[in-house]
């Protein structure tokens, strides 16, 4: 950190937080960005949908964005922050926070902006985990076209797995729905999944089949394995709002066809959060935000970041006229 106060900290060095922080270093703000070095999208091999950088592998996206922020003065460290507080008195003249990290450094910013993503819980199921982002997905719109026209299948944890089992249709005429622990299909959902050809496995996944490092098949617990390449899953999207939360800031939950699928902290359309001066984009406040989106956000909320910052420089210049 190469100076005790800027204008603004951005903590996350995601999509969101450096589109912030490109916007606001080209508004002639100081700018430091904190990053933790856990980019959500870390174990998928290309990000999608992000027109003019199609298929580009989520970590050299990232280097380009902190070069174009860096390009404009924002400075980026890596570092995991611990906690935030507003500077006492600062709700009379120019406002003011303190960040700190959990090495101990701390760093005032007259605002901020958390773009610290989320968390995928997954289901619990043995060998989730280490093929997540690689054969287990869970977005079609990210990764639907890579595997279009293979064997899928569709874990069901919750209400909204037939729903799931029904879009991915749209990219495999092989689609098995899982029903492990999700709750039985109505009548009408049977005959959507019938009229579509989607297959229906009753009982419980136990684990996946992998050989040659490559993800083949289900395992289910009566013993028999039905191959697949590849396997959608409901991840539940958990905020990573920690940072937030030391400021007053509650998560709230996320229902969706009557499922709770995360949690959230609510802005309005900027960014703006009810904590005044502290503003949230990306993941950490939209759970089923895309990285184009998230950058998308992180402009919204930058410019409204400097519109609040010329507001409090007028109101300063005024009051130290009148003086």
């Amino acid at each position: 950190m190469k100076q005790q106060r800027y204008d603004v900290v951005i903590v996350g060095g995601g999509a969101a937080g450096l589109s912030g922080a490109l916007a606001l270093g080209r508004a002639r703000r100081s700018v430091l960005v904190i990053d933790a070095g856990e980019p959500r999208n870390a174990p998928a091999s290309h990000v999608h949908n992000y027109l003019g950088r199609e298929s580009t592998p989520p970590g050299e996206l990232l280097a380009i964005g902190r070069g174009e922020a860096a390009g404009y003065g924002a400075e980026i460290v890596e570092g995991r922050v611990a906690s935030a507080e507003r500077l006492p008195g600062s709700g009379e003249g120019e406002q003011g926070f303190r960040v700190v990290t959990e090495d101990g450094r701390s760093v005032e910013a007259r605002r901020l902006l958390v773009t610290t993503g989320l968390v995928d819980e997954l289901p619990p199921v043995p060998g989730l985990a280490e093929r997540w982002g690689r054969e287990v997905l869970h977005c079609p719109y990210c990764h639907g076209h890579e595997v279009a026209d293979r064997p899928i299948g569709v874990l069901a944890t919750g209400p909204l797995a037939v729903h799931q089992a029904l879009m991915w249709r749209q990219w495999s005429d092989d689609v098995t729905l899982f029903l492990h622990t999700g709750p039985e299909p109505t009548e009408e959902e049977y005959e959507q999944l019938a009229a579509r050809g989607v297959a229906v496995v009753d009982g419980e996944v136990a684990g996946l089949e992998v050989a040659d490092d490559r993800f083949t098949g289900v395992t289910m617990a009566s013993g028999r394995v039905v191959p697949r390449e590849a396997l959608v899953v409901q991840a539940r999207f958990t905020a990573r709002s920690a940072v937030l939360e030391s400021l007053g800031l509650k998560p709230v939950a996320q229902e969706m066809g009557g499922a709770v699928i995360g949690s959230y902290i609510p802005t309005d359309p900027t960014g703006a959060t009810e904590a005044p001066g502290v503003w949230a984009a990306g993941n950490v406040t939209r759970l089923t935000e895309q990285v184009i989106g998230a950058a998308a956000a992180g402009l919204m909320a930058a410019s409204a970041v400097n519109g609040d910052l010329i507001a409090e420089d007028t109101r300063l210049a005024v009051a130290a006229r009148r003086a």
